[in-house]
């Protein structure tokens, strides 16, 4: 029996080669869109899950709130990690690693490279990430402040086959001793990095490890198995908000402490600022997880579609069937025998493109996916249960239709339900206009995108960032800047020279502002950027009040400051032009004994301008000239000649810090990297909403030609008495724009909704315009029209003769 339904089913599949192609491609794409698509959410799924007790590891982050509104910070105070395993028993360890970044120079045995994945860290480290070291003891590798804990990578690239256990390398010129060598950082571990320095060798001092306003660290508890998190957390914000809030107020900002799961760190954080963490997107998970089965949907209503107007030519067969002894039980099982073998065909097919897509899908995501369904039985059964599924449930209502047929009324040539009545025809055009719905749906949502990516790419910054080269300062460069300075502005191919501490785009300092006042001192989060007289100038920054610092004014060095448009607005200031002359104080990084407070004023106001991304609003920025920090400094350079300037930076650098090797960036690449997320969902929903295109398209070329096929008696008679051959591919075309049209109409709203919240989260974005829809509406309209005329074309051209001939 099974024999003679798998003969059936091949057959019939031979027979209407058309149909099987277009069910098998469109099913094929489907699948292989879930899989690609599968593979990615569940490679994203995959981080921190094998840390050994992970389930007891949670990474404490602030939400802070202020005037500007509620922000999640991924960093908090060095207090919070002592006060926690102090203060509650629940408590059973915990770490802190320092917010730092930056390139340090790295040497060993005449190898000499900057490195810039490494983190500065407590030695509970291991006992919270229990990571296998190949050697060293993990207990005691961190714990003297000159130790140093290292992968085997960056051993291999060091030291070569040398044992590196116990030799000393060099970190930025300071000797460390190697006491650990990890096998390798696991792709899935949300903390990447190639070596691992103590806290204690960042020397920072105790009086600044006690604040309770410092944000700088990563931090992480584990508590007992069995401890309420819930009250814990609870317990932990009233004592911030009974001890810490009231010496907050006058800066009007306070923080509450939140715990997160160490398994929610990668996907749940996209929002946090100031976190070094691999992170990736829950929302953008969710939403290709939904664009990818949308895609299967679609894939699937095209075979009920097709099955069931294709129901005509197989009710003779039905009814023979019928006649002869086959009930219903046994025609469902054939059918629904043939839609399984359609999609294990679509699967084998769409496995093959899937081990094809792979490699470029990892190099587009950075991932390392591997897809072995046929060595791993678990993926494999997966995928075949998956192909069952399908089958049945894209085959069990054409399944019912055709095995209802009335084998009398077959025989005799009369319709039969579910051959082309009315109520049939109805729920072809409902398939058909979801399934539209779904296409135009994506094809708004990625206009939209698009335009919001393109404005994060294209919106004014506030400053020039083309042809900015910046470099870290080294060795002896920091002792005499003015003359690097004045050296590399006496090549013609650069325009200007800054130095400091704080560019958009890269590292900047946050800190307080202090505003006196006659009622008090009052305290408020600013952005603080460290700069020279030439700063404003070099980045094309604006000012729309006062003055530039100048060398003219010697006292602009303690005196001084400029601050942003925000600034003037947060601080009380009113407007730019009454903030000049407004005092300002300072706690100085490096206090001397004489002057540990900067007392300044407002000689400028500069026009905002975006340190970091368009995620984040601008907020309070102050500009002041600190000679003790120069951390950075940038060139801007002309275009003409840019190979020989670049080469001249490298020789007057090599001039004045011979000891130390030049490596550079151009700041348009940090930008760049910062909307790299968004960028691969731009391109992703291209792709996919092209094959929702294509997947529909192909099952509306199935239904045209099946209902050119059915009418084309009809159509022989209407050219007979007159008809053109415009009138009939409107007369055609009119039954499938139609529920097209409709199909846009219902997901104007849906699309509206969708988007409308996904744009929430960018404080600077595009306006939903009325033409978006209006164009997805003509796009869909276009795709249906070129696919559905070719059929009509075609039916409109053919001989009347020929169809009318057997009548």
């Amino acid at each position: 029996m099974f024999q003679n339904y798998f003969k059936t089913a091949i057959r019939n599949l031979w027979r209407f080669k058309g149909f099987s192609f277009i069910n098998i491609a469109s099913l094929s794409i489907g699948l292989a869109g879930c899989l690609i698509i599968g593979l990615f959410v569940n490679d994203e799924l995959q981080f921190d899950t094998f840390i050994k007790g992970g389930e007891n590891v949670y990474r404490i982050y602030d939400k802070r709130t202020d005037n500007q509104g509620t922000t999640s910070l991924a960093v908090v105070p060095p207090t919070f990690a002592p006060f926690l395993k102090q203060q509650y028993p629940e408590v059973d360890s915990s770490l802190r690693i320092l917010m730092a970044s930056g390139k340090m120079l790295v040497e060993a045995n005449n190898i000499q490279a900057y490195e810039e994945k490494w983190l500065l860290t407590e030695s509970s480290f291991f006992n919270l990430f229990p990571l296998e070291l190949i050697s060293g003891d993990p207990k005691t590798a961190l714990a003297d402040p000159l130790s140093i804990v290292i992968t085997q990578g960056f051993s291999n690239k060091y030291f070569g086959k040398q044992e590196a256990i116990g030799q000393t390398i060099k970190i930025d010129k300071i000797d460390y001793r190697i006491s650990g060598v990890l096998q390798k950082v696991p792709e899935h571990f949300h903390l990447q990095f190639d070596f691992l320095m103590p806290l204690a060798s960042a020397g920072i001092p105790k009086e600044r490890m006690e604040a309770w306003q410092w944000q700088q660290f990563y931090t992480y508890i584990k508590v007992k198995p069995g401890t309420d998190l819930t009250k814990l957390q609870s317990k932990f914000q009233q004592a911030i908000i009974k001890d810490i809030h009231p010496k907050m107020k006058e800066s009007g900002s306070t923080y509450l402490p939140f715990f997160q799961p160490l398994k929610d760190i990668h996907l749940q954080s996209s929002d946090f600022v100031y976190d070094n963490a691999v992170r990736g997107n829950q929302t953008y998970v969710k939403g290709l997880s939904i664009i990818a089965l949308f895609v299967l949907v679609i894939a699937c209503f095209n075979f009920i579609n097709l099955a069931t107007a294709r129901s005509v030519r197989r009710a003779r067969e039905i009814g023979v069937r019928k006649v002869i002894g086959a009930d219903r039980r046994q025609l469902i099982m054939q059918f629904i025998g043939e839609t399984i073998l359609l999609s294990v065909i679509a699967l084998i097919i769409a496995a093959i493109a899937t081990k094809l897509i792979v490699p470029g899908l990892n190099s587009f995501t950075g991932k390392a996916i591997t897809f072995q369904p046929v060595f791993n039985p678990v993926l494999g059964l997966i995928l075949l249960l998956g192909a069952l599924v399908i089958g049945v449930l894209a085959g069990i209502y054409p399944a019912i239709i055709l095995s209802g047929f009335q084998p009398v009324k077959v025989l005799k040539g009369l319709q039969v339900k579910g051959t082309g009545n009315i109520k049939d025809a109805w729920f072809r055009q409902a398939l058909v206009v979801i399934q539209f719905s779904l296409s135009a749906l994506l094809i708004i949502c990625t206009i939209i995108v698009y335009r919001q990516i393109n404005y994060l790419h294209q919106k004014d910054l506030g400053f020039n960032k083309d042809q900015l080269l910046y470099f870290s300062v080294q060795g002896d460069i920091a002792k005499n800047p003015a003359a690097f300075k004045a050296e590399l502005k006496s090549s013609p191919g650069v325009i200007a020279v800054t130095g400091g501490y704080g560019l958009p785009g890269d590292q900047f300092a946050g800190d307080n502002i202090i505003v006196p006042g006659k009622e008090g001192d009052k305290t408020y989060p600013a952005n603080q950027i460290m700069v020279d007289e030439d700063y404003i100038s070099t980045l094309g920054l604006k000012l729309v009040a006062g003055r530039d610092f100048s060398k003219q004014f010697k006292t602009d060095i303690e005196e001084a400051f400029i601050i942003n448009e925000t600034a003037v607005k947060e601080l009380g200031f009113s407007t730019p032009e009454k903030a000049i002359g407004q005092k300002l104080n300072w706690e100085k990084w490096e206090p001397d004994s004489l002057h540990p407070i900067k007392q300044g004023r407002v000689i400028g106001v500069i026009k905002d301008f975006h340190l970091k991304s368009l995620h984040e609003k601008v907020t309070t920025t102050v500009l002041q000239i600190y000679p003790p920090v120069l951390a950075k400094m940038a060139v801007k350079i002309k275009t003409s000649d840019l190979q020989n300037t670049i080469a001249y930076i490298k020789s007057t650098w090599n001039k004045f810090s011979p000891e130390y090797p030049l490596t550079y960036n151009f700041l348009d690449e940090n930008f760049d990297k910062m909307y790299k997320s968004e960028d691969k969902l731009s391109a992703l929903l291209w792709i996919f909403t092209c094959m929702a295109i294509v997947v529909g398209c192909m099952g509306l070329f199935g239904l045209a030609a099946f209902t050119a096929q059915q009418r084309i008696k009809e159509i022989g008679i209407r050219k007979v008495l007159g008809a053109s051959v415009a009138g009939i591919i409107s007369m055609l075309s009119k039954t499938f724009l139609k529920p097209v049209l409709i199909a846009s109409v219902i997901a104007f709203p849906i699309a509206w909704l969708l988007m409308n919240k996904w744009l929430e989260n960018f404080p600077y974005r595009v306006q939903i315009s009325w033409w978006v829809f209006a164009v997805s509406a003509l796009i869909a309209l276009l795709i249906a029209f070129i696919t559905v005329s070719f059929q009509s074309v075609k039916a409109a051209l053919s001989n009347p003769v020929k169809s009318l001939r057997s009548e």
